[in-house]
């Protein structure tokens, strides 16, 4: 069953530390990696990104995200996971996706992450809306 991984707008700092605190009372882990995804201030066409608006197909993506989550825990032997994406106006500067991953060894969580943040960026229908200085904007190409 899959639940809603999205947050109304740029992702807090005392968000994900809050996240990293509810795992010490965890004491089979051993290893913690976290992704944590920024707006950059990319610069095309002499315009400069201020901002990305965030939109998703929800449900779909949601289940996209669930099937993520399960084949990551197929895959590598993590002890828990979680990822949160930003929806609407994200600021260059601030964090728009947070992934963390937990198991009992380093190795895992860092194959995981980067199998987990590539999965997120190929299956998920998320789309970003780059917003210029000059009150312009283009859809943004993952990459």
């Amino acid at each position: 069953m899959s639940k809603n991984v999205f947050v109304e707008g740029p992702i807090s700092p005392e968000f994900i530390a809050e996240s990293i605190a509810k795992h010490q009372s965890k004491h089979t882990i051993g290893a913690h990696n976290i992704f944590l995804g920024q707006v950059r201030a990319d610069v095309i066409h002499d315009n400069t990104v201020v901002a990305i608006d965030y939109s998703a197909y929800t449900d779909m993506a949601n289940e996209a995200l669930y099937s993520i989550r399960e084949k990551a825990f197929a895959k590598f032997d993590l002890t828990c996971m979680h990822i949160y994406h930003s929806l609407g106006v994200v600021k260059a500067g601030e964090i728009c996706l947070f992934v963390f991953v937990s198991a009992t060894r380093r190795k895992q969580v860092y194959e995981a992450t980067e199998a987990i943040v590539n999965w997120i960026k190929t299956d998920v229908p998320i789309f970003g809306k780059e917003m210029f200085e000059n009150d312009t904007f283009t859809w943004k190409q993952n990459s």
